[in-house]
């Protein structure tokens, strides 16, 4: 019996800077920040007035009315880029077998909008009466699984149906897990990624204190720069993004169209720090490695890494040491680039967004920029693609993602030839 092989045949974003994919793609390309001073709440006394919110979105083009009224912000997010990935992948939830159709999707933080709603309604209403006011759909509104859960009662889809939480790789890790479902024959279409919506003075003021946000706030398009010398933070951002991913003889027989072929995953952790990644960059070394292996792939055959690249400084000068332990002296050869200076960190759903950059970089053989690189870093000596798209033949490439708790996840993709 040939070996299964996993393709991925449609993308669905809701993003700071386009809520389509080709809003989403010619944003990227083009080098357009979505940071702005944020909206969404009096930021006056945070240390951080910047942030990467999503706009224009229109829940009601994707739910119902009292849909859209019972469902937090991210699990809003999450339904809509899940109908759109559906859609753009060309498959019908009433034409396929629901059982062998599943989801994997989470959240880094969940619903955490509803939970500060709710509990300001209890404090405002007092003791006695506060009970009473808590709403009846607090417990699903909030909880991460949510996001799977919906999205597959939506499209009726039966098959597995999972959701990873592991911060800012709960994307790639849920991408990554779909994978190996569809290759081990438990379902032949997984619709995967990640959600979020945690852009709330809680969220946005936890951040702060952990000095985690860039302090540019005289100047937001150009507050988030990855690898560059002078960067101070990243920018907090929200949105969802989702992939169809089929096994290729599934795909083959009903003539998708196939972005590219989902080829290794790995993972690993740091056993380090909560927040801090390991310096020594030991367990994205580790991770990139397993994704190779996985893969069967040697170093020098990959033609581009979307890097986490957050804009902090612990972050990007351990990544770049990590590729650089990994690849050798090809390192330098490599375009290394962050699409961060562009969306934002979209956290839990951080890792789909960039798995997509790679899928659209392979179709079109365009590597997207590092924007806001303006002087270089002795610590980050690579070629981070500075500020202006690159064209190139793509055939290679891979996506890290490297989250709080010490969670690693590195995917690769490759140019489908048959």
């Amino acid at each position: 019996m040939a070996e299964r092989r996993v393709v991925l045949t449609g993308a669905g974003v809701v993003t700071p800077v386009g809520n389509t994919l080709p809003e989403f793609w010619d944003a990227i390309i083009q080098g357009r920040s979505g940071a702005r001073l944020l909206k969404a709440f009096d930021c006056t006394y945070f240390d951080s007035h910047i942030a990467a919110e999503v706009k224009d979105f229109r829940a009601t083009l994707y739910m119902t009315d009292k849909q859209e009224k019972r469902l937090d912000p991210f699990v809003k997010f999450a339904l809509a880029a899940g109908k759109m990935a559906f859609h753009d992948s060309g498959l019908d939830p009433n034409k396929i077998n629901k059982e062998r159709a599943g989801v994997y999707m989470g959240s880094g933080i969940g619903g955490l909008q509803t939970i500060e709603k709710e509990y300001s309604k209890y404090l405002d209403s007092g003791f006695e009466k506060g009970p009473g006011r808590i709403s009846p759909f607090l417990i699903p509104m909030l909880i991460v699984n949510m996001g799977s859960g919906i999205v597959s009662i939506e499209l009726g889809l039966k098959g597995p149906n999972s959701c990873a939480v592991t911060a800012c790789a709960t994307a790639s890790h849920s991408i990554g897990d779909a994978y190996k479902i569809i290759l081990r024959d438990d379902a032949d279409i997984m619709l995967a990624g990640g959600s979020e919506a945690a852009t709330t003075p809680m969220g946005f003021g936890g951040f702060c204190a952990l000095k985690a946000l860039s302090t540019r706030n005289d100047d937001p398009e150009r507050a988030s720069r990855p690898f560059d010398r002078d960067r101070d933070g990243f920018v907090m951002g929200e949105g969802a993004a989702l992939v169809v991913l089929e096994e290729l003889e599934h795909a083959k027989k009903r003539g998708a169209r196939i972005y590219a072929e989902m080829v290794g995953y790995g993972m690993s952790a740091d056993a380090y720090h909560m927040t801090a990644p390991e310096p020594s960059g030991d367990g994205a070394i580790r991770c990139m490695r397993a994704a190779l292996k996985d893969a069967k792939l040697n170093p020098e055959q990959v033609d581009y890494i979307n890097a986490h690249g957050t804009s902090t400084q612990l972050n990007d000068k351990m990544e770049t040491g990590a590729i650089k332990s990994v690849f050798g002296s090809y390192a330098y050869k490599l375009p290394v680039s962050s699409t961060k200076g562009v969306t934002g960190h979209l956290l839990g759903a951080t890792g789909g967004a960039e798995l997509i950059a790679c899928m659209k970089a392979i179709e079109d053989n365009v590597i997207p920029p590092t924007i806001n690189y303006e002087t270089p870093d002795p610590d980050c000596d690579l070629d981070y693609v500075p500020n202006t798209a690159r064209k190139k033949e793509i055939n290679v490439a891979l996506s890290n993602s490297l989250g709080f708790g010490g969670h690693n996840v590195t995917l690769v993709i490759k140019k489908f030839k048959g």
